[in-house]
């Protein structure tokens, strides 16, 4: 008669554990997207007011750089057109809405 042993569970950990990051450097990074961020708020908060009335529901994408922004009813088109005028540089999306909040929960 055989018996079976009791095999002990792979323990699993990090895929890439030589990619973790010091708690620093997670600390600069979310200070540089909030301050990214503000920038971008601060844009859509000057011209939302004029574009919802005429746009509303639709998504904006803003170039905090340079203060540009690009409008339009499909959010892929919208961003296409950000990256077409600045490809190397990262822009915010929005929704021309009450919150700006660009999804559904």
């Amino acid at each position: 008669m055989t018996e079976s042993t009791a095999k002990q569970p792979v323990r699993r950990g990090r895929i890439f554990p030589e990619r973790i990051l010091a708690p620093e450097e997670l600390a600069r990074r979310k200070a540089e997207d909030e301050v990214f961020y503000r920038r971008c708020r601060a844009i859509f908060e000057r011209v939302h007011s004029d574009l919802i009335k005429e746009h509303y529901g639709w998504y904006i994408a803003v170039e905090p750089d340079s203060g540009d922004y690009f409008i339009d009813e499909d959010i892929e088109v919208t961003s296409q057109k950000a990256r077409e005028k600045y490809p190397n540089a990262v822009h915010c999306m929005f929704c021309l809405n009450e919150t700006g909040a660009t999804g559904t929960i």
